[in-house]
C-alpha cells in the first residue's frame, strides 16, 4: 500500500517517494503510453516501396491516396504521421501489406 511505500522510501528523501507515488498513481496509464511507443517503433520498421501505387489501393481517401503519392513515406509510422492521412488509412495499408 502507498502508506507502507512511503514509510519504506523515507530514508531516500522526498524525491524518491514523489516518484514512488507517481509510479504507483499512474502506472496503468504509462503501461499503455509504453505500449503505444512500442506499436509506432514497429510501425517504423514496416517498409513502403518508394513506387508504392496509392491510386490502385481501394479503401484509402481521395486526400491520403494524393498526400502519399506526393511525400512518398519510406515507412508506415512516416505515412501515420502525415497530415490528412487517418489512422483508417494506415489500416489499409497494413491490411494490403498483410499485416
Amino acid at each position: 500500500t502507498l502508506p507502507r511505500l512511503k514509510e519504506a522510501l523515507e530514508p531516500f528523501g522526498e524525491e524518491s517517494q514523489t516518484l514512488a507515488e507517481i509510479n504507483m498513481k499512474y502506472s496503468g496509464y504509462i503501461k499503455k503510453e509504453q505500449e503505444m511507443v512500442d506499436k509506432m517503433n514497429r510501425l517504423e520498421s514496416v517498409a513502403l516501396k518508394e513506387d508504392f501505387n496509392y491510386h490502385g489501393l481501394g479503401g484509402l481517401s481521395a486526400e491520403a491516396r494524393e498526400k502519399l503519392t506526393q511525400i512518398k513515406p519510406r515507412s508506415i509510422g512516416q505515412a501515420s504521421r502525415i497530415s490528412g492521412v487517418s489512422p483508417a488509412d494506415i489500416s489499409v495499408l497494413l491490411v494490403h501489406m498483410g499485416r
